[in-house]
């Protein structure tokens, strides 16, 4: 007779509304309980989660406090928090290393809007303690206080230039027009920005006419606003956003983006101003 196999403790979840965090570079959030379900949004290390339902062995239904959303999220992929979060990666990404020397290896990446709990330093770097409890260094001039904010959304939007067209993605490693926008705009520090450009379209900023558009009268940062997609202005003339006919973060003058988007049937609905 063989003995039979230990099966693998299934991570615990909690019972009740306690606050965990993501403890995994990139979370996928998913539509419906399962790895091949479509993915709604991400979470992004260290990112505050509640856990709001049991889904079955590997996922929960989550809640991310950023922003509200909800979804499901493997359980392997979230843990308590070790704390509140000192400081954010503000580069489009960087590397953890196992040591404060970049020959260290292995150095896992992180990403924009990653939230650090920072405990101590060496030199360059800053040690910061990890969900799965463990630690990793990361070059201090690619971190910032969590109270401090970029100066710029639409500069920080232009550094990810050519980052590939992910739907739900959040991430220079792929992310969408809404989350694009979202990640700028809370790194330069607009708080509880809505996950999807409809809630955007109603709720950033202040509306504006949409004769700016002829009139030549957008701005920089300005948000411009189809059904189901959203740009950000450069300048006056040229729209940064996530797009399926790029499929990558792109630039092209706005005249060209509202004609081309109208040919497939879609105008504008609104302009606002964070």
């Amino acid at each position: 007779m063989t003995e039979k196999p230990e099966t693998p403790e299934t991570p615990k979840t909690p019972k009740t509304p306690e606050t965990w965090c993501v403890a995994v570079p990139i979370m996928p959030v998913h539509a419906a309980p399962a790895r091949d379900a479509e993915q709604v949004t991400q979470g992004l290390l260290g990112e505050p989660v509640q856990v709001v339902d049991e889904a079955d062995a590997d996922f929960v239904r989550l809640r991310l406090l950023t922003d509200g959303y909800e979804g499901y999220g493997r359980k392997a992929h979230i843990a308590p928090a070790r704390g509140d979060p000192t400081h954010k990666v503000i580069v489009p990404a960087t590397l953890l290393f196992p040591k404060p020397d970049l020959k260290s290896v292995p150095a896992r990446p992180i990403y924009a809007g990653s939230r650090l709990v920072v405990r101590g330093h060496e030199q360059r770097y800053l040690e910061v303690l990890l969900p799965d409890e463990t630690s990793g260094w990361v070059v201090r001039e690619h971190v910032a206080p969590v109270n401090d904010d970029v100066p710029d959304a639409a500069a920080f939007a232009l550094r990810l230039l050519h980052a590939p067209y992910l739907w739900g993605g959040r991430s220079v490693r792929g992310i969408d027009c809404s989350g694009l926008v979202q990640l700028a705009l809370a790194l330069a520090g607009h708080a509880g920005v809505p996950r999807d450009s409809g809630d955007q379209m109603r709720q950033v900023g202040k509306p504006l006419p949409l004769d700016l558009l002829q009139e030549g009268g957008l701005q920089k940062g300005d948000l411009v606003f189809w059904k189901g997609h959203v740009g950000m202005m450069l300048d006056a003339e040229t729209l940064i956003h996530a797009n399926a006919h790029h499929m990558m973060v792109a630039t092209e003058p706005i005249r060209e983006a509202v004609r081309r988007i109208a040919d497939q049937g879609s105008a504008v609905l609104a302009i606002r101003r964070p």
